[in-house]
């Protein structure tokens, strides 16, 4: 499994797309049986994965309708994408939440690695980097030989130093100590449920965890379009932008076990060979094969891409990422054929407001928002008109008793 992005990238990304059903996609999906999305050629031998749960028809169209396909789905009149081993990927704006393409973007799959993203995003609003988190036995136990920072039992280590351990080095043992506390009095458990409560806030309703650090799990699975959802809240942090371009980082010297201090690498080859690449992670378990989210700015857009079930020949993951970013920074700056949604604006059953709900909405918070200095502007001749009469009839009062 593996780790995440470059160097300093601190442009503020705009927020979400508030109304995604004002502008309607005008796409072409093609047909799966003619434009299936790609598979390893020659055929690849792959474990056998368990059977994903049924999937729910209205969570195939979050994000529009054009994203139920099994197939490709791309703008009509857009190049043909890049061949790619990825089973299911999806290229969307980052700043906008416009999808501009994809396959089988709401397919299941196994995330590995990647899903470290979804821990990022529920847990690192909760802690202070600075804060001091000492290590227990439990935080060590992990799969052996899958990927680590190195943390040592009774180590006290920054906060700071695990989101840099879990992004650059993909530390399973930074992943446990952060869902344990996240979890509070539940533990690392107790923050595998409060990353799946996320995953729901943010529409992501195919996505599931059984492990904080994307270690297989039963019933653990995700899809492209979730990975979109989930890397987007991500790169809307500060604080997440400024870790994922980190290129190296060191991990302080530990009184306990008597550890020195060492160095470690971003192990996102995106970020060192893509230029203006924004950072990402990648992933990797026998069972998941490769999973990839990569992210990169070019010419004042900024392109998030997420690919899952990738196999690492004839291209590595990360780079089937960037030939699908440099697909996406090919088409026109208004090509979508889908929307990423915003968060908290898909109810349990996947649905989102219409078109009309969602302006009456934005009308109604903005009513909210702007009421007083309506109201003090429309308002003043009116009180204006009542000061006048009250005088009026003060002098009149005046006069008849006078």
């Amino acid at each position: 499994m593996a780790g995440a992005p470059r160097a300093a990238a601190t442009r503020q990304l705009a927020a979400p797309e508030q109304n995604p059903a004002a502008r309607q996609p005008t796409t072409v999906r093609v047909a799966a049986p003619e434009k299936p999305c790609p598979v390893p050629s020659p055929p690849v031998a792959r474990p056998t994965r368990p059977a994903p749960p049924p999937l729910d028809p209205a969570h195939r169209t979050v994000g529009g309708p054009e994203l139920a396909a099994a197939g490709l789905v791309a703008p009509a009149g857009a190049p043909t994408p890049p061949g790619v081993t990825a089973t299911s990927w999806l290229v969307a704006d980052l700043t906008t939440g416009a999808v501009l393409g994809g396959c089988g973007p709401h397919e299941y799959g196994v995330p590995a690695s990647v899903q470290k993203l979804l821990l990022a995003a529920t847990v690192m609003p909760q802690l202070d980097p600075t804060r001091l988190i000492e290590v227990t036995e439990s935080d060590l136990d992990f799969e052996p030989g899958s990927s680590a920072v190195g943390l040592v039992r009774g180590g006290r280590y920054p906060v700071e130093t695990l989101w840099l351990g879990l992004i650059l080095n993909s530390g399973n043992d930074a992943a446990n100590v952060l869902a344990r506390l996240g979890g509070g009095t539940g533990g690392m458990a107790g923050g595998v449920a409060a990353m799946n409560a996320e995953a729901r806030k943010l529409g992501a309703y195919q996505t599931h965890a059984a492990t904080p650090s994307g270690l297989d799990g039963p019933g653990q699975y995700t899809s492209a379009y979730d990975l979109a959802l989930i890397a987007r809240a991500c790169f809307a942090r500060e604080d997440f932008r400024r870790y994922a371009a980190t290129r190296m980082a060191q991990v302080p010297a530990q009184e306990a076990g008597k550890t020195k201090g060492y160095p470690i690498w971003n192990d996102n080859q995106l970020l060192h060979q893509y230029p203006g690449a924004l950072g990402g992670k990648t992933g990797y378990t026998d069972l998941a094969r490769h999973s990839f989210v990569g992210a990169a700015e070019r010419n004042g857009r900024t392109l998030l891409v997420t690919l899952l079930g990738a196999e690492s020949q004839p291209l590595r993951g990360w780079q089937q990422g960037a030939a699908l970013l440099d697909w996406g920074f090919g088409l026109p700056a208004d090509a979508r054929v889908g929307q990423l949604v915003p968060r908290g604006q898909v109810d349990s059953r996947g649905r989102i407001p219409s078109q009309a709900a969602v302006a009456s909405g934005a009308r109604s918070e903005n009513d909210r928002r702007w009421r007083p200095g309506w109201l003090l502007m429309a308002g003043a001749p009116v009180v204006l008109l009542g000061i006048l009469l009250t005088i009026l009839f003060l002098l009149r009062r005046r006069r008849a008793s006078g």
